[in-house]
């Protein structure tokens, strides 16, 4: 689609051409609204009228300028014109030609010993489509003449023929590696190849290696002229380009402009570029990442067979030492994302408690372990003055990073929280406030929150949307607290209000609470350990509450038998002395 591209003003901004007219200027009902003083309130109108584009100036105060002429009436526009309306500067794109052009500063220095000329030139990804000066450009025409191209030349086993001037190769190689030497940035890297390659061939007027982004396209990332002071414009047939990626083989023409098949397309012919040669990068396993492409328009100094089949083993070499060093730097991310990562799990793990109480005639226990660094789990035990303690346990929806932010903001939350209230619901009402009011789609937490009075042997208990934890009596009964009383998550509806659950905890009697990491565990057959099975467990297990905990985790990982864990395991278990 046809787009006007805003140029000025930071990172440039694309307005899609659609309908038959659209008005620009700083009124809030132009189709395009400018900002700017300087910008008249209906200033141009585009005119669009099946494939042209035009535009014309409605009569503003500073005019409407096209590539530094001002228009009068109606003025066509062709690709990659310059508009200018007021201080704000536009560049047409009739959506067939792909043009990517680097930004000022982006330039690379040349290295020293090499050929004179322009510096290459790095283009940004995220300049890929900007304006400036030197562009480079896809022609989209796909020309297919009757003439085959003058000498096309095979990758072979990656370094073409190695019958052909192998001395001639391996000092060009050697060449390319002590260039390279030392380099570990992807843009350094670039501009070496492209200094190497001049030294090279000397007859070489411009270069430009072109590489797959993440997307899979094919993208320029950076040219090199010889003559500093010439045209900074680089067009490469797409018919070429399709050609040497999709078959693998470089591809020579000895005279593009008179080479019927690429005589439709209009932007080799206008170049009369009399030698070019265009070879494959291919990855390590074989796959093509980019192209390396080089041209001369001296008629005399024209590439040979033997130059293309020395500019495949050079590019083969270049295409190993970028792989090596997107691999490496690949590496490096990945091993300082695995130290932040480590970093934020030591944090994480600073959230929970040290120590767990030590009280007359009552037990605690508590386990976390997340299924990536850091996890969503959470739970807390805050003492209340000699006699009262609160538990707060809670699953935050997700995993890994996500979730754990949401972790550490609920642990500072009810840490704030308990010290002014402290009855159990309207600490919860207050916490679940506090979630709504900075709320995250998709981010809710289930929590239970429940404070003990180990003097009066008295639980209060409020559930906002976790499963009910199991007692276990004395007798081994098990019992579950009513889901009428369950409430909604935290973070989910403002000004809920919980209902309490008040209980007496009598001799003998064990409460675990649990994420569904321990009731969802899963073995390589993809069996859940399932609630009722850990109810049966709990009924059974050992009747001391640290004992049955280290239990209940023991036979978890015996369910999973070695797979990992694909949710947090988190665990508490607190419990009454039977004398």
């Amino acid at each position: 689609m046809a787009q006007f591209v805003l140029l000025s003003g930071g990172d440039p901004t694309s307005y899609d051409l659609k309908g038959t007219e659209m008005v620009l200027g700083r009124h809030p009902e132009c189709d395009i609204v400018l900002q700017s003083n300087m910008v008249s309130r209906k200033h141009a109108k585009i005119i669009i009228s099946g494939s042209q584009v035009s535009i014309e100036d409605l009569g503003s105060g500073n005019g409407t300028f096209v590539n530094g002429d001002k228009t009068e009436g109606i003025r066509p526009l062709q690709h990659d014109d310059r508009i200018k309306l007021g201080p704000l500067l536009f560049r047409y794109d009739d959506g067939k030609t792909l043009t990517a052009a680097p930004a000022a500063s982006s330039r690379a220095s040349a290295s020293p010993g090499k050929p004179g000329g322009s510096n290459p030139t790095i283009i940004p990804k995220s300049n890929l489509l900007s304006g400036g000066q030197g562009t480079i450009q896809f022609d989209l025409s796909n020309d297919d003449g009757a003439h085959t191209i003058m000498g096309a030349a095979d990758v072979g086993g990656g370094f073409g023929s190695l019958n052909v001037k192998p001395e001639v190769k391996l000092k060009a190689i050697l060449e390319i590696n002590r260039s390279l030497a030392g380099t570990t940035e992807l843009e350094l890297m670039l501009p070496k190849i492209l200094n190497t390659l001049f030294s090279i061939f000397p007859q070489a007027d411009r270069g430009s290696i072109l590489l797959k982004d993440d997307s899979g396209q094919i993208v320029p990332r950076a040219f090199k002229h010889r003559r500093g002071d010439s045209d900074e414009s680089v067009r490469i047939s797409k018919t070429i380009l399709n050609k040497v990626l999709e078959e693998r083989k470089g591809i020579l023409s000895a005279d593009a402009s008179s080479d019927l098949r690429f005589s439709g397309s209009e932007s080799i012919s206008n170049l009369t570029i009399r030698s070019m040669m265009c070879v494959p990068m291919l990855s390590l396993d074989g796959e093509p990442i980019g192209a390396i492409n080089i041209d001369t328009q001296n008629p005399i100094s024209q590439f040979r067979p033997d130059d293309l089949d020395l500019l495949l083993a050079v590019s083969s070499q270049a295409a190993l030492s970028y792989e090596n060093t997107r691999l490496l730097a690949s590496h490096a991310e990945k091993t300082k994302y695995d130290n932040e990562m480590r970093i934020a799990r030591n944090v994480q793990r600073a959230l929970l408690p040290d120590d767990l109480p030590k009280a007359a005639g009552y037990e605690f226990f508590a386990a976390y372990e997340a299924a990536q660094a850091v996890g969503g789990d959470y739970y807390d035990i805050i003492p209340l003055g000699e006699d009262k303690i609160c538990l707060a346990f809670g699953d935050v929806a997700g995993k890994g990073v996500p979730a754990s932010l949401v972790m550490s903001r609920i642990s500072s939350i009810v840490r704030g929280t308990i010290e002014f209230f402290n009855d159990v619901q309207s600490a919860a009402n207050r916490i679940n406030n506090h979630m709504c009011a900075k709320a995250v789609e998709g981010r809710f937490v289930t929590f239970v929150l429940v404070i003990i009075d180990m003097k009066n042997h008295h639980m209060s208990l409020v559930n906002a949307g976790h499963m009910s934890p199991i007692i276990r009596k004395p007798d081994g009964s098990i019992e579950e607290f009513s889901d009428a009383n369950i409430g909604v998550p935290l973070g989910v509806i403002e000004d809920f209000q919980y209902d309490v659950e008040d209980r007496a905890i009598n001799p003998g009697e064990t409460f675990v609470i649990y994420t569904d990491g321990v009731s969802e565990a899963m073995n390589h057959q993809s069996d859940l350990y399932g609630t009722e099975h850990l109810r049966d467990f709990i009924q059974k297990g050992p009747a001391s509450t640290t004992a049955l905990g280290e239990a209940i985790l023991k036979d978890v990982k015996r369910h999973a038998d070695g797979r990992p864990q694909n949710d947090d395991i988190t665990l508490m278990c607190f419990g009454r002395a039977a004398t």
